[in-house]
């Protein structure tokens, strides 16, 4: 079978492997889609930290099942699934206390560990999620971020009835919006510089919408809100600027929750957010029951995920879609690679 390998920064080869042999407790999968996220981005610009080369990409996954281990109960060969890439060591103190998101000895399949990026892969039945037929491979294959928008907006616990704020319209701020909505936020308003990303906004059913190179984002969120202002705002952008924005104008006593990677040390005003009693969060991925609630969304027609889909690529075109998008940053979303083309 053809295996994708990042050798270094900017270059892939295709090397020919063996099938890989399915274990007791393993599945083996046929991999369909695969989705190219920021980290992948950084990783193919030799930008990510916690990555050396080489390394097979591959962590926003779909596939179907072609072959269970004799252990494996729930699975069986034909269903549609998808793969949570985290590789725990399952007794550190997060892992022993269900956080296994923060696993001191976490690997990311595609990063620390071999990703998904073959036309057939094997892992463990218990990264395996099923995923329903109604699901396209897809929308499959986005259930991986859609799962960290899930998450982050469950930092706040129960969001029913709170007025939201989301800083960023990438992909994860779209999706952290809608997964808000979704979940039953009153008011969700999401803010970026780029008109053609509110415009997605829109599409997926984002009522409010500020692009604050036209608007202040402190007057836009009165129209909003009211006096009130917010109750929460997510941070999707990861600068300086925005959670700048975010502790100058936040409601005092309310919250701000860090979804972005900040890519540098942060400059931010500290004193203003104690004197306000801001409630300073942060989000890591994700955990099972972000992945189940995530499918849930998207079943319910709550989240849309096709609207975000800007390209597709054949497997063996993989270093034309990182091309693509470096060409195209201002109007991309998601760019899905098909390994079975």
């Amino acid at each position: 079978m053809k295996q994708q390998v990042m050798i270094e920064p900017g270059k892939i080869i295709f090397q020919d492997v063996p099938v890989p042999e399915t274990g007791m407790n393993d599945v083996r999968i046929r991999i369909k889609n695969i989705g190219i996220c920021g980290s992948d981005i950084h990783v193919y610009h030799g930008q990510h930290p916690f990555t050396s080369y080489p390394v097979t990409q591959g962590h926003e996954v779909s596939g179907e099942i072609v072959e269970v281990g004799e252990s494996v109960q729930h699975l069986k060969p034909g269903q549609k699934v998808t793969i949570e890439p985290q590789v725990t060591c399952g007794h550190c103190h997060p892992c022993r206390h269900g956080k296994y998101n923060l696993c001191e000895e976490l690997k990311v399949m595609g990063f620390q560990t071999t990703g998904t990026a073959s036309e057939y892969f094997v892992c463990n039945q218990m990264y395996v999620t099923p995923v329903p037929e109604e699901l396209s491979f897809e929308e499959a294959a986005m259930i991986e971020p859609l799962a960290v928008a899930v998450h982050a907006v469950k930092q706040m616990g129960d969001i029913n009835g709170l007025d939201v704020i989301v800083m960023g319209a990438g992909p994860i701020g779209n999706l952290v919006a809608q997964s808000a909505k979704g979940m039953g936020a009153r008011k969700v308003m999401i803010t970026d510089i780029s008109d053609m990303r509110l415009v997605k906004a829109k599409e997926c059913g984002i009522d409010y919408r500020v692009n604050t190179l036209k608007k202040d984002f402190n007057e836009a969120m009165l129209e909003t809100f009211g006096p009130d202002k917010a109750d929460v705002i997510y941070d999707c952008a990861g600068n300086d600027i925005s959670m700048g924005q975010a502790i100058a104008h936040a409601r005092k006593g309310s919250a701000i929750v860090l979804v972005a990677v900040f890519s540098k040390k942060a400059n931010i005003d500290l004193a203003v957010a104690n004197d306000h009693e801001l409630d300073l969060k942060s989000t890591m991925m994700y955990r099972h029951d972000d992945y189940v609630d995530a499918i849930q969304l998207v079943k319910d027609h709550k989240v849309l995920l096709e609207p975000l889909i800007s390209k597709k690529f054949p497997f063996e075109k993989f270093l034309d879609a990182y091309q693509y998008i470096d060409d195209n940053r201002e109007t991309t979303m998601k760019v899905i690679i098909d390994v079975q083309k």
